[in-house]
């Protein structure tokens, strides 16, 4: 997964960014196509701030979440992540067109009438 990592009003930390990238690759295997993600950090006060933009095929996904640390906010924006792609899929496969074909035996033409055996 291409990852793209952003700091505001906080030091780039190495261990911030191994850490969600290491999680990303997990959600990766979720998707079926490859993806481009974009994570920014923010600290404002006491909140800190963690956005995620996912783009993948079909798939853009927007999550943003916030506490008082930072690697809980991590965990936080990407369970909503996860749940977003779980949502998306299932949407996806509603949507997927049945069998062209029809359906064969049980069908009946419009002038025909069910066989009984009381003939």
């Amino acid at each position: 997964m291409n990852t793209s990592v952003s700091f505001k009003n906080i030091e780039p930390s190495d261990a911030l960014r191994d850490y969600v990238e290491k999680k990303l690759e997990k959600i990766e295997k979720r998707l079926d196509a490859p993806a481009e993600a974009e994570v920014v950090f923010t600290v404002e006060k006491i909140r800190h701030i963690t956005e995620i933009r996912l783009r993948s095929d079909k798939l853009h996904i927007n999550a943003k979440e916030e506490s008082e640390d930072m690697y809980s906010s991590i965990d936080l924006v990407l369970e909503k992540v996860k749940r977003q792609i779980k949502s998306t899929k299932e949407k996806m496969q509603e949507k997927r067109p049945g069998n062209k074909d029809g359906i064969k035996g049980d069908a009946l033409l419009p002038d025909e009438e069910p066989l009984t055996d009381a003939e």
